[in-house]
């Protein structure tokens, strides 16, 4: 008779795991002290003694290999502790089963650690906090050739990775994709947390913490946040009447890519509206101001700010071909000096208050969701002198996984206050809307 090995676990949501076991991809979103990594954990657990294949590979990866460490090597030891034979090995964070299976611990700080690697199953841990590319260039491609599953789990952080994956899984499901799934338990929904627990939360959390923190709401923001998730939605779901934008300056900002990873962006702002932005990469300074000279050319600009860090060579050579732009330097002193730490601190606060003023994005197009994410990432705090200022770049970049470039090209468009230009209409020939619900059969000589 086969002896029976009790593993010490009693799993508290079993339609979970259900959900989990039928669907290669699963999505779950959880409120804090839900107890998503004991599920995550004994979910790779079993699965490594279900494998079948030799050598089979599992991994547990968060933001951080320390984080990882602490918060679920000790269950994974815990867990598989009454299997005859599993080996710990410290050094490595690994565990190996009876079969030939091996669990690791991994963190996302250091993707060039899962390089090379197969998968059979992967749990992401905190998914907002990760970089995009250790999904999209490293765990994806390294679970194909055996066809493995991944297990994403975390609490909404705003707009970012997670967010896009947790829609995704939601609209395959709706198109009865079979690959997918999505799973959401609010504070109020699960029996996690004691009832009188709940009330003291909902009490003594600022009400985007409760929002974001228990009710797993993605367009919930931080106290701290300059631009909140809400209004950015607000502004993407918004459409103006060409009598909204009609005589007011047309304005460009372009943001010059600074490393390889990073994008060249052209915005294009006309009062009210902010048109589709045109990104651009692996170009050198000469491609780029070509392209930026073709849209002065088409859009005909009142101004034309552009990042002076990065943008030196694109400012001389605009100029050179009879340009007039504006190189605005993020880190100088802010026009309103008294109010800001630097002139990117007052753009940015310049941007908000646009936004709250009835600023409308385009809320589809390719670069939509990334612009949603890039706006409402920042924090922003005073100094000791009461000046406002925003997260510098890096920062953004480290918890966004990528440059805002896209967002401070918008930004670059409130650089300084522009004239409103003499107007002069004409009827055009062919009355309609675009695809942005704009009149376009009145032309502004100047502005277009």
């Amino acid at each position: 008779m086969a002896e029976v090995i009790t593993i010490p676990y009693k799993p508290r949501y079993p339609g979970v795991h259900e959900a989990l076991e039928a669907h290669r991809f699963a999505v779950l979103v959880a409120h804090r002290r839900f107890g998503k990594t004991v599920l995550a954990v004994n979910h790779l657990l079993k699965q490594a003694l279900l494998c079948r294949r030799e050598r089979g590979s599992f991994a547990y990866v968060a933001p951080f290999r320390n984080q990882a460490k602490a918060v679920a090597w000790d269950y994974l030891k815990h867990y598989s502790a009454p299997l005859p034979g599993r080996a710990v090995n410290e050094s490595e964070l690994s565990v190996t089963l009876p079969g030939g299976a091996k669990m690791r611990i991994f963190g996302a700080d250091n993707p060039d650690a899962l390089r090379g690697l197969y998968f059979d199953g992967v749990v992401l841990d905190e998914v907002a906090q990760m970089k995009r590319e250790v999904w999209e260039e490293i765990i994806q491609p390294a679970l194909a050739d055996r066809q493995g599953w991944t297990l994403f789990i975390g609490t909404p952080k705003g707009v970012n990775l997670f967010s896009e994956l947790y829609e995704r899984a939601r609209r395959l499901e709706a198109e009865e994709n079979t690959l997918w799934t999505s799973l959401i338990f609010r504070v109020d929904e699960t029996d996690a947390l004691p009832r009188e627990e709940v009330e003291r939360l909902r009490r003594e959390l600022s009400e985007s913490a409760w929002r974001q923190e228990m009710l797993c709401d993605f367009s919930a923001s931080a106290d701290d946040v300059l631009i909140p998730i809400d209004l950015v939605t607000e502004a993407c779901a918004r459409r103006v009447d060409y009598a909204d934008v009609r005589g007011m300056p047309v304005i460009l900002g372009v943001d010059v890519a600074r490393f390889g990873s990073d994008s060249s962006v052209i915005f294009r702002r006309q009062g009210l509206q902010a048109f589709p932005p045109v990104v651009l990469r692996n170009l050198d300074n000469m491609e780029l101001a070509d392209r930026v000279a073709a849209a002065v050319a088409e859009h005909r600009p009142h101004a034309v700010f552009i990042d002076a860090g990065q943008g030196q060579g694109v400012i001389d050579r605009l100029r050179h071909l009879g340009h007039e732009v504006i190189e605005v330097p993020f880190g100088g002193k802010a026009l309103q000096e008294a109010r800001f730490v630097n002139r990117r601190s007052e753009m940015w606060y310049g941007l908000r208050e646009w936004l709250k003023a009835g600023g409308c994005l385009s809320g589809d197009g390719a670069h939509a969701g990334r612009l949603k994410a890039e706006l409402s990432t920042p924090l922003y705090w005073y100094d000791a002198a009461g000046k406002i200022a925003l997260e510098p770049k890096d920062k953004i970049k480290e918890r966004l996984g990528a440059s805002p470039d896209i967002a401070d090209a918008l930004a670059l468009t409130f650089a300084a206050p522009v004239a409103l230009p003499d107007v002069q209409w004409e009827r055009a020939d062919n009355m309609g809307r675009d695809g942005h619900g704009l009149l376009y059969g009145w032309r502004d000589k100047d502005a277009f």
